[in-house]
């Protein structure tokens, strides 16, 4: 089931304000050689390129249909990719600025994965990244619990998403430890205030909902679906509600050396 930048679009303004937190983290070096990593729409790399003018970015994105929306948006600073965070790790080339807002929390094990990234950080570039803290968001927890019992295991083949989000002590030793300076990790809620039980349902149905859904067939995802939906108006019995979404922010930069 491919991602749908319209129903991910609808909580454009909730899912920008942690990029712009991220944004603010950043030094403009100028001269930047600097890649996004999961840019979606491209619409906020299009803003780094604003923010920091001298600097070209590269936007990656493994979803052809996100960047489809992107085309529109390339300049001489600005270019697009399809690619995964796995296939940039593998080539040579190294960066001034890596950037992934609200991606990586896709890819597994965020030990082996760090320090890649940090390795392809030139000296002195600077690491940014922002991700959904999985293990403490309800809905998550919800989605979770819903996929190990029965029918859904089995028609999921015991599949589940184990998020591979770690702690924040953890990412703090990760990028001491690979010789990160001026490091700051830490979480922040970002309410979402709603009104009604589809608010919550659309909000996760345009991310986290989706790797279940294209596992299932029509039937089951309307099983599923139905059973989730129940499960978020238990959670959440009276409007409006706030959901507390957490989410990790951290930046290191490179030593110099």
């Amino acid at each position: 089931m491919p991602w749908n930048p319209d129903v991910y679009n609808q909580f454009k303004n909730i899912r920008f304000k942690p990029f712009f937190d991220l944004s603010d983290l950043i030094t403009d070096e100028k001269d930047m050689k600097a890649i996004d990593l999961g840019c979606g729409t491209g619409e906020q790399t299009a803003l780094l390129t604003e923010k920091f003018p001298q600097s070209i970015f590269t936007g990656i994105d493994s979803s052809p249909e996100m960047l489809a929306k992107a085309g529109n948006l390339q300049h001489e600073r600005l270019h697009f990719k399809q690619m995964t965070t796995e296939e940039v790790l593998e080539n040579d080339e190294s960066w001034d600025l890596i950037f992934s807002n609200a991606a990586l929390q896709w890819s597994d094990d965020h030990q082996e994965l760090f320090p890649k990234l940090i390795s392809k950080l030139n000296p002195g570039g600077q690491l940014a990244v922002q991700m959904p803290y999985q293990p403490g968001n309800l809905l998550n927890r919800i989605l979770y619990d819903l996929a190990s019992e029965e029918p859904f295991s089995s028609q999921l083949n015991g599949w589940n998403i184990h998020s591979p989000v770690l702690t924040l002590d953890e990412y703090v030793q990760i990028l001491f430890e690979n010789g990160l300076e001026d490091i700051n990790v830490f979480q922040k809620v970002y309410p979402i205030i709603a009104e009604d039980h589809d608010t919550l349902f659309n909000f996760i149905s345009g991310s986290a909902l989706i790797p279940y859904l294209e596992r299932l067939d029509p039937d089951q995802q309307n099983v599923f679906t139905t059973e989730f939906k129940q499960r978020i108006a238990e959670a959440f019995p009276k409007f409006p509600a706030v959901y507390s979404f957490k989410r990790i922010l951290m930046y290191g930069r490179r030593d110099e050396v």
